[in-house]
Protein backbone atom coordinates (compact mmCIF):
# COMPACT_ATOMS: atom_id res chain seq x y z
CA UNK A 1 0.00 0.00 0.00
CA UNK A 2 1.46 3.13 -0.97
CA UNK A 3 1.62 6.33 1.27
CA UNK A 4 -1.42 8.67 0.16
CA UNK A 5 0.03 12.26 -0.75
CA UNK A 6 -1.89 14.76 0.83
CA UNK A 7 0.17 17.48 -1.34
CA UNK A 8 -1.97 16.59 -4.01
CA UNK A 9 -4.83 18.90 -4.75
CA UNK A 10 -6.79 16.12 -6.39
CA UNK A 11 -6.48 13.94 -3.26
CA UNK A 12 -7.75 17.01 -0.94
CA UNK A 13 -10.63 17.60 -3.40
CA UNK A 14 -11.57 14.10 -3.50
CA UNK A 15 -10.85 14.00 0.42
CA UNK A 16 -13.33 17.07 0.99
CA UNK A 17 -16.03 15.48 -1.14
CA UNK A 18 -15.83 12.23 0.61
CA UNK A 19 -15.86 14.30 4.17
CA UNK A 20 -18.98 16.36 2.89
CA UNK A 21 -20.92 13.18 1.41
CA UNK A 22 -20.57 11.70 4.30
CA UNK A 23 -21.80 14.33 6.92
CA UNK A 24 -18.53 14.41 8.70
CA UNK A 25 -17.57 17.75 10.06
CA UNK A 26 -13.74 17.44 8.85
CA UNK A 27 -10.62 16.48 9.11
CA UNK A 28 -7.10 16.51 11.05
CA UNK A 29 -3.99 14.86 9.56
CA UNK A 30 -0.77 16.02 11.09
CA UNK A 31 2.42 14.94 10.49
CA UNK A 32 6.54 16.12 10.95
CA UNK A 33 6.85 19.78 9.57
CA UNK A 34 2.73 20.42 8.70
CA UNK A 35 -0.49 20.15 9.54
CA UNK A 36 -3.77 19.74 7.29
CA UNK A 37 -6.91 20.47 8.74
CA UNK A 38 -10.51 20.58 6.26
CA UNK A 39 -13.42 21.43 7.93
CA UNK A 40 -16.64 21.02 6.29
CA UNK A 41 -18.86 24.10 7.06
CA UNK A 42 -22.50 24.20 6.21
CA UNK A 43 -23.71 26.31 3.33
CA UNK A 44 -20.51 27.75 3.59
CA UNK A 45 -18.60 24.96 1.79
CA UNK A 46 -15.28 23.74 2.61
CA UNK A 47 -11.98 25.36 4.41
CA UNK A 48 -8.53 23.63 4.21
CA UNK A 49 -5.93 24.91 6.63
CA UNK A 50 -2.78 23.69 7.20
CA UNK A 51 0.54 24.97 9.54
CA UNK A 52 3.83 25.04 9.00
CA UNK A 53 7.16 26.18 10.90
CA UNK A 54 8.77 29.55 8.97
CA UNK A 55 11.93 29.59 9.25
CA UNK A 56 14.02 33.18 8.97
CA UNK A 57 14.83 33.80 5.15
CA UNK A 58 18.91 33.48 4.89
CA UNK A 59 20.54 36.79 2.41
CA UNK A 60 19.89 39.67 4.79
CA UNK A 61 22.72 42.07 5.85
CA UNK A 62 22.97 42.28 9.71
CA UNK A 63 20.20 43.90 11.37
CA UNK A 64 17.08 42.44 8.74
CA UNK A 65 15.83 39.28 9.21
CA UNK A 66 12.30 37.81 6.91
CA UNK A 67 10.11 35.00 6.92
CA UNK A 68 8.69 33.23 3.74
CA UNK A 69 4.74 32.59 3.39
CA UNK A 70 4.95 29.42 2.32
CA UNK A 71 2.34 27.08 0.62
CA UNK A 72 0.42 24.99 3.30
CA UNK A 73 -1.12 23.16 -0.03
CA UNK A 74 -0.98 22.38 -3.25
CA UNK A 75 -2.74 24.28 -5.73
CA UNK A 76 -2.61 27.16 -8.26
CA UNK A 77 -0.87 30.13 -6.42
CA UNK A 78 -3.26 33.28 -6.79
CA UNK A 79 -2.21 36.63 -5.67
CA UNK A 80 -5.65 38.71 -5.58
CA UNK A 81 -8.76 36.89 -4.58
CA UNK A 82 -9.94 36.26 -8.61
CA UNK A 83 -13.79 38.07 -7.79
CA UNK A 84 -11.64 41.09 -6.62
CA UNK A 85 -9.24 40.96 -8.77
CA UNK A 86 -6.85 44.72 -7.80
CA UNK A 87 -3.16 44.35 -8.13
CA UNK A 88 -1.27 45.02 -5.12
CA UNK A 89 2.21 46.96 -5.47
CA UNK A 90 4.88 45.42 -3.51
CA UNK A 91 6.64 46.48 -1.38
CA UNK A 92 3.78 47.26 0.86
CA UNK A 93 3.24 46.97 4.71
CA UNK A 94 1.30 44.06 6.26
CA UNK A 95 0.07 42.61 9.72
CA UNK A 96 0.67 39.53 10.67
CA UNK A 97 -3.39 38.86 10.46
CA UNK A 98 -3.57 40.41 6.42
CA UNK A 99 -4.48 37.95 3.51
CA UNK A 100 -1.60 38.47 1.36
CA UNK A 101 -2.48 35.75 -1.53
CA UNK A 102 -4.40 32.44 -2.35
CA UNK A 103 -4.15 28.84 -2.81
CA UNK A 104 -6.82 27.34 -5.04
CA UNK A 105 -7.95 23.21 -5.58
CA UNK A 106 -11.06 23.99 -7.33
CA UNK A 107 -13.89 25.72 -6.23
CA UNK A 108 -12.02 26.45 -3.26
CA UNK A 109 -9.90 29.01 -2.49
CA UNK A 110 -7.28 28.90 1.24
CA UNK A 111 -6.47 32.60 1.81
CA UNK A 112 -2.70 33.13 2.97
CA UNK A 113 -2.05 35.04 5.75
CA UNK A 114 1.00 36.96 6.48
CA UNK A 115 1.42 35.16 9.61
CA UNK A 116 4.23 38.16 10.58
CA UNK A 117 3.98 42.58 10.69
CA UNK A 118 6.60 44.04 8.34
CA UNK A 119 6.99 44.37 4.81
CA UNK A 120 5.82 42.42 2.09
CA UNK A 121 9.39 42.79 -0.10
CA UNK A 122 8.69 39.80 -3.08
CA UNK A 123 6.73 37.81 -4.45
CA UNK A 124 8.59 34.18 -5.30
CA UNK A 125 6.38 32.36 -7.22
CA UNK A 126 4.05 33.31 -10.23
CA UNK A 127 0.32 34.03 -9.93
CA UNK A 128 -1.41 31.07 -11.46
CA UNK A 129 1.59 28.96 -10.92
CA UNK A 130 0.73 25.30 -9.43
CA UNK A 131 2.44 24.93 -6.27
CA UNK A 132 3.15 22.16 -4.13
CA UNK A 133 3.23 21.77 0.21
CA UNK A 134 5.57 24.08 1.68
CA UNK A 135 6.85 26.17 -1.67
CA UNK A 136 8.05 29.84 -1.16
CA UNK A 137 5.22 31.97 -2.01
CA UNK A 138 6.20 35.83 -0.50
CA UNK A 139 9.49 37.04 1.54
CA UNK A 140 8.27 39.58 4.39
CA UNK A 141 10.84 41.90 5.82
CA UNK A 142 10.60 41.82 9.75
CA UNK A 143 10.83 44.83 11.64
CA UNK A 144 14.36 45.07 13.67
Amino acid sequence: MSAIDFSDPVTIALLTEALTAAGVDGLEISRPGGQLRIVVAGKDGARISSTEATPPAPGFAPGFASAIVKAPMAGHFCVEHPAFATPQDLPRSVSDADIVGFVGVGHILLPLRAGRSGVLTRLLAEPGALVGFGDPLFEIELPS
